[in-house]
C-alpha cells in the first residue's frame, strides 16, 4: 500500500515535469583542484599542462539555475522509491579516439562496451552491442571515420570476438570484418587518404592490413614470435601519422616504425630498469610536431620521445594523484593538441594540453 502511494506520487511528479525544457549538461573535466599543473616544472619551460580527467557520468554538469524545484522533488522521490542512483563510471579503459565535433570515444574491457562522452549533446552514452544479438567482449582499439555532413563510422577491434566491428554514429552495428583471419585484434589505425585499415593481431604476432571494405591485402610480420626488423612479439597498440605506422612491439620492449605500405623504417626503445626504458610499452600516439607518446605500463609512465626515438620527457609514476598512473593502457591525441591517457586501473582518462615546443 505504501509502495503504491510512492509510485502514485512519482507518477504525478513525472506529469508535472512533462514539457519542461531542460538544457543539455556541460562536459566538465574534473581537474582535482590541480588545473595549472605543468611538465616540466619551473625553471624549465612548460610543455604540457594538466587539463583534468574523465571518469563517467559525473563529468556532465547541469547549470545550477537549470534545476527546478519540481526536478529536485522528483529526484528525491525517485531516490526514496528506487534507492540511490549509481552513476555510470569507467571501469578499465583501454583506448580511445576523438571525432571532429569533440566527442570522446573510450573502449572499456571491464564493462565490455564503448563509452561516448558526447560533448555536443551533453550526455554519456554506453554502447554494448557489436551486432544484432552480439555483445562486445573485449573492445580495445577504436578509430573514427569522418564521412562528412555530420556522419561518421566508428570501428572497434574486439580481442575476444576476433573481429573489427563497424558502428554508425549512434552506435548501431553495421557489420564486421576479420572473421577467420584475426586471432586477437587489439590495436587499430586507419589511413584517411587510402582508407586502408591496420590491425595489430597480438596472438598472431603480426599487423594485418585491410582495404576500406575489410578485405585482407597484406600481413606484416611472420606470424610467429621474432625480434628481427619485420618481426613482432605480441604487438598491441598502433597509430598512423605522417604516412608512417607506429607499432608497440610490447614483449620486445620497443616501438617499430613502418611505411604505410608495411615496409620497415626504424625502431627505438629497449628493455631496462631506468626511466625512459620500455619494459612493457602499450599505447602509442604522435602529435602535430612529431612528438611520440608511449605509455610504459610497467612503471606507470607516459614517455615523450622525439621522432628519432630520443627521450624528451617522462610524465607519471605509480599512484592515483595528478600526474600519476596505475597500469595505464592507451594514449591518443586530438586536433586541439590534447593528449589523452587511458589510466586503466584508476578508471579514468587523464587529459593533458600540449603547449608547443617553442
Amino acid at each position: 500500500m505504501i509502495r503504491d502511494s510512492y509510485q502514485c506520487l512519482v507518477a504525478l511528479l513525472c506529469l508535472m515535469l512533462v514539457g519542461c525544457a531542460s538544457a543539455p549538461a556541460i562536459l566538465s573535466y574534473d581537474d582535482q583542484g590541480a588545473e595549472g599543473h605543468v611538465w616540466p616544472t619551473a625553471p624549465e619551460v612548460a610543455r604540457y599542462q594538466y587539463i583534468g580527467q574523465l571518469t563517467g557520468e559525473e563529468n556532465f554538469i547541469k547549470e545550477k539555475d537549470d534545476v527546478s524545484m519540481g526536478r529536485k522533488m522528483f529526484d528525491w522521490m525517485v531516490g526514496i522509491v528506487a534507492g540511490e542512483a549509481v552513476p555510470t563510471v569507467l571501469q578499465r579503459p583501454q583506448s580511445g579516439a576523438v571525432d571532429s565535433d569533440g566527442r570522446i570515444y573510450v573502449t572499456d574491457v571491464s564493462r565490455a562496451a564503448v563509452y561516448v562522452f558526447d560533448k555536443p549533446s551533453g550526455k554519456l552514452d554506453v554502447w554494448e552491442m557489436a551486432g544484432e544479438q552480439l555483445r562486445f567482449k573485449t573492445p580495445i582499439g577504436i578509430v573514427v571515420i569522418e564521412l562528412g555532413e555530420g556522419k561518421r563510422e566508428i570501428l572497434v577491434a574486439d580481442a575476444d570476438l576476433k573481429l573489427v566491428v563497424r558502428l554508425d554514429q549512434n552506435g548501431k552495428p553495421l557489420g564486421h570484418f576479420g572473421a577467420g583471419e584475426l586471432t586477437r585484434p587489439t590495436g587499430l589505425a586507419r589511413d584517411s587518404t587510402s582508407g586502408k585499415l591496420y590491425v595489430a593481431d597480438t596472438h598472431a604476432h603480426d599487423i594485418k592490413i585491410f582495404d576500406a571494405n575489410g578485405t585482407l591485402i597484406r600481413t606484416v610480420g611472420g606470424g610467429v614470435r621474432g625480434d628481427g626488423a619485420g618481426e613482432f612479439n605480441s604487438p598491441t597498440h598502433i597509430t598512423l601519422a605522417n604516412e608512417q605506422l607506429y607499432v608497440t612491439d610490447t614483449l620486445n620492449s620497443r616501438i617499430k616504425v613502418f611505411s604505410s605500405d608495411g615496409e620497415f623504417v626504424r625502431t627505438f626503445g629497449r628493455r631496462g630498469l631506468f626511466v625512459g626504458d620500455l619494459p612493457r610499452p602499450k599505447g602509442v600516439a604522435v602529435d602535430k610536431d612529431d612528438n611520440v607518446y608511449v605509455v610504459e605500463s610497467y612503471y606507470d609512465h607516459l614517455l615523450v620521445f622525439n621522432e628519432l626515438g630520443n627521450l624528451l620527457l617522462p610524465i607519471g609514476g605509480s599512484g592515483s594523484g595528478v600526474g600519476e598512473f596505475y597500469l595505464p593502457a592507451g594514449v591518443w591525441t586530438d586536433h586541439h593538441d590534447r593528449i589523452y591517457v587511458a589510466d586503466s586501473f584508476n578508471g579514468r582518462i587523464v587529459i593533458l594540453q600540449y603547449l608547443g615546443g617553442a
